[in-house]
């Protein structure tokens, strides 16, 4: 494992071709590459726009194979820039079934792992449960040639449990795959305390579980197909965080950028020996933490 791991995020907006897309990927990649990145992380499902505002049965034309198309040209840029990249990808497993999969790379181009979303929202503009089945692969890091990494995808961002169980199975750092954002009738002070919370409960997971934690959105405005709402402004604000939740980057919310973050993956180690959380868990107490409600 590296202890400075020099990671690259890509903080873009998207459009409907997915070909396109891809392209201003690699080249975003190539520069970060040439900048010595090791770890490259991209926004969720980043090959196309968010179809998830509304609910259409042919948007399911648009997933991917795995392995397909996809996948070959991601694993190819991978082994070109020698670099690890985590991909966030629509896929079609079998007719009827699909999932919300984040796919990683290794620097030689080979899979090292992927993970299925766990946690499916529904709401207004977000109907991914039209779209996604929960994944079933588990909370389990990827082992890759810069370290383990324990991939989540969006939703799972606001669930404590999804990260302590990739800290539990050894993760070196936390990796947020995210497409989140504004509807314009949401006043300006409710807008800030949204964005305020996302960043505050990801901050929170680095504390709890000294990891640092990398989310990386898109940004940019897309329509709503239906017309019924005003659309999704993506609030960008991509961020690293270290292992006792400080910021060591965070992006606009309003413009694209491709940046060199260096995460001192040694710190986890000390942090922990300062705080150390884990060591006084009450396991032997947490039993109704499977149940639904107490009440």
């Amino acid at each position: 494992m590296e202890k400075i791991l020099r990671t690259g995020i890509i903080q873009q907006s998207n459009t409907s071709d997915a070909a396109a897309c891809r392209e201003r990927i690699a080249q975003a990649a190539e520069d970060l590459a040439a900048r010595g990145a090791r770890l490259i992380v991209n926004r969720e499902l980043h090959d196309g726009l968010y179809f998830c505002q509304t609910e259409n049965v042919d948007n399911f034309d648009q997933a991917t194979g795995l392995p397909g198309e996809a996948t070959e040209f991601y694993s190819a840029l991978a082994a070109r820039l020698g670099v690890v990249i985590v991909t966030s990808l629509f896929e079609r497993r079998a007719p009827g079934l699909y999932h919300n999969t984040a796919v990683v790379f290794d620097a030689d181009g080979s899979e090292a792992g992927r993970y299925r979303k766990m946690h499916i929202p529904d709401d207004p503009a977000y109907y991914e449960k039209f779209y996604f089945t929960p994944g079933d692969l588990g909370f389990r890091p990827i082992d890759t040639s810069v370290g383990r990494l324990g991939v989540l995808v969006c939703w799972d961002q606001w669930y404590p449990e999804a990260a302590r169980l990739m800290a539990l199975a050894g993760a070196d750092v936390l990796i947020y795959p995210t497409a989140i954002g504004w509807e314009s009738t949401d006043t300006e002070a409710e807008k800030a305390r949204q964005l305020e919370a996302w960043v505050t409960v990801q901050r929170g997971h680095a504390v709890a579980n000294g990891l640092p934690v990398i989310t990386v959105n898109r940004t940019g405005h897309e329509t709503d197909p239906s017309g019924v709402t005003n659309g999704i402004q993506f609030w960008g604000n991509s961020f690293v965080a270290g292992p006792q939740g400080e910021l060591l980057f965070r992006a606009p919310s309003d413009a694209e950028c491709a940046e060199i973050v260096d995460i001192d993956l040694g710190r986890s180690e000390q942090v922990r020996r300062w705080w150390p959380f884990l060591r006084d868990r009450r396991i032997d107490a947490y039993g109704d933490i499977t149940k639904r409600f107490l009440r």
